[in-house]
């Protein structure tokens, strides 16, 4: 008896220096698309939600553990999901934009989203992927480290999640629906939000997002960009901020200011309380280098210390100027992969497919367009502008279903011009369902070009399926023999979604070692309307392991 007691024992001590290893788990959630009236700027409308929430639910979860969320479909329109950010490896028919890799759910139709967050932690998030539902069907995806293992910087001891986004007093689909209808521009949003709420506006006193600290205590701030058509400044009066995270992956912390965040994109921030007390004042406002409309009504929210009296006055900040581009250059410039041994920037070095593609915009015949003067504005890549097929593409790929799209996506554009100067004659562009083919594994360097026509402006980039590494951007024309030579290839920041300059270029690598139909467009909604939007086909390599899943069994049809 006495032997097996001290056999016991010796088996505790050793668990206890040896822990057993942290399990991932399924974790399941249920999205209900319902309609709920929401107030907001003093004016209530029908408003599309999950939940019945504005923002939606976050999503909590560890790396390397499985989600199955189920969607359930209650309202008038075809609905889709889109995990902006999560890999998705060989699990495309979970990705979520409607018609790319997935029919949409019609009314009353029900689809379980089933995906594994593989070797990601970090700040996400989720939004509809159809029409402009998105400007209301939103949340962050929060995904913690594998338990035991830390954060490569201080530990903070509080988080918030911090959602920013537009908000139309109008039903979004009738603003979307008239701009297509006249070829113009839509109507920007009358404000914008954080965590749902704007601050005061011109007349209407509404609430502000309150976030309650405590002095002497770090914060980690989850930044989420769900605005549908603008880039953000975000500022705290009298705070800095540490940047340590972008789009789910670590970089090389940095003090700011002022954070620049594009629609897409998520960033992460420490907020030290270094004040003994107070309100702080918080803001969110649009950052527009080139003469386009944008809302210009700034969101404000307050930090406010325990102790300090609801009445005690705020302390204010005024925010950067709309177009303080050297502001946005400095932050963005500021950005660099942590590139430590257990967090690695493993950036391409040898290239297999070298691309140009021209991002902007155009002008296309439209009779019935009579506020449009006959035509209307459209958006191109390559001077393709990407027709939407009514059957799904990554269904199409894999049951080898013809003549839905084609493979010949050009890799440079068809016409050399001076793309970020200079005015064209022809303004019109090619419309198809065209998609550019990448082999399992191949190495790809792309070059994403600002054109001029129109107006140049900055252009945020959004890659499914992948990250990516930026290794170079400038202004003007992107030289390919001078300008390599500056390129950044031992700590580029990674991300998934990147701002081409207005006016200039931007560099990214990756690997297309995810087989399946991968979108790429731009995240402002109304260019992505516009047909700023294409697909790559990364065909299946040698195995199971390097090929896409098969569908699930309760996969919608169109």
């Amino acid at each position: 008896m006495k032997s097996h007691m001290v056999w016991f024992l010796f088996l505790v001590s050793c668990l206890s220096v040896f822990p057993a290893p942290s399990k991932s788990m399924v974790r399941h959630y249920k999205f209900n698309v319902v309609m709920k009236n929401i107030t907001r700027l003093c004016s209530s409308k029908p408003t599309v939600t999950v939940n019945g929430r504005y923002p939606g639910p976050t999503i909590y979860a560890r790396e390397d553990d499985t989600l199955l969320i189920k969607v359930v479909n209650h309202v008038k329109y075809n609905v889709s999901i889109h995990w902006h950010g999560v890999r998705q490896v060989r699990t495309g028919w979970a990705d979520g934009p409607a018609y790319i890799t997935q029919c949409p759910l019609q009314p009353g139709q029900v689809y379980t989203y089933n995906y594994t967050l593989t070797g990601q932690r970090g700040t996400l998030w989720w939004h509809a992927h159809i029409l402009w539902l998105r400007a209301t069907v939103h949340g962050a995806i929060v995904i913690l480290p594998k338990r035991g293992v830390p954060y490569p910087f201080p530990k903070p001891d509080h988080e918030k999640v911090i959602v920013l986004a537009e908000w139309w007093k109008s039903d979004t689909e009738n603003v979307i629906n008239e701009a297509i209808k006249s070829g113009l521009a839509p109507n920007v949003s009358d404000a914008h939000m954080i965590n749902g709420h704007s601050g005061p506006v011109k007349n209407c006193p509404s609430q502000g997002y309150k976030l309650s600290v405590r002095n002497g205590k770090t914060y980690l701030l989850r930044l989420v960009n769900a605005a549908l058509n603008e880039e953000l400044f975000f500022k705290v009066d009298g705070h800095l901020f540490t940047v340590v995270e972008v789009d789910a992956v670590y970089v090389k912390p940095f003090k700011t200011d002022t954070i620049l965040i594009a629609p897409g994109q998520t960033t992460n921030v420490l907020l030290t309380t270094s004040k003994s007390a107070g309100k702080y004042l918080v803001t969110a406002s649009p950052f527009m280098d080139s003469p386009i409309a944008v809302d210009n009504v700034t969101a404000t929210a307050t930090v406010h210390y325990s102790g300090t009296l609801s009445s005690s006055p705020t302390t204010l900040t005024l925010p950067p100027p709309q177009n303080a581009t050297t502001i946005a250059n400095n932050f963005t410039n500021s950005l660099r992969s942590l590139n430590s041994k257990k967090y690695p920037a493993l950036v391409p070095t040898t290239i297999d497919h070298h691309l140009l593609f021209t991002v902007g915009l155009g002008l296309n015949p439209c009779p019935t367009c009579k506020a449009g003067n006959g035509s209307r504005v459209v958006a191109s890549i390559n001077n393709v502008t990407f027709t939407m097929p009514k059957t799904a593409l990554l269904p199409a790929h894999y049951f080898n279903i013809s003549g839905v799209f084609t493979t010949d996506f050009p890799k440079n554009p068809p016409h050399v011009f001076n793309y970020s100067g200079g005015s064209v004659t022809n303004m019109a562009t090619e419309t198809g369902t065209r998609l550019y083919k990448l082999p399992y594994n191949a190495t790809v360097q792309l070059v994403l070009q600002d054109t001029g026509i129109i107006a140049p402006e900055n252009h945020p980039i959004h890659l499914h399926g992948f990250n990516f590494f930026e290794v170079g951007r400038g202004l003007g024309n992107f030289n390919p023999k001078k300008d390599p030579n500056n390129f950044n290839l031992v700590d580029p920041v990674e991300r998934n979604t990147i701002g081409v300059p207005s006016g200039g270029w931007v560099v990214i690598r990756f690997r297309a070692d995810n087989p399946g139909v991968w979108f790429m467009h731009c995240h402002l909604e109304v260019h992505t309307t516009w047909g700023l939007k294409m697909a790559f086909l990364v065909e299946n390599g040698k195995g199971p392991k390097q090929s896409i899943l098969p569908p699930p069994k309760d996969l919608p049809k169109c």
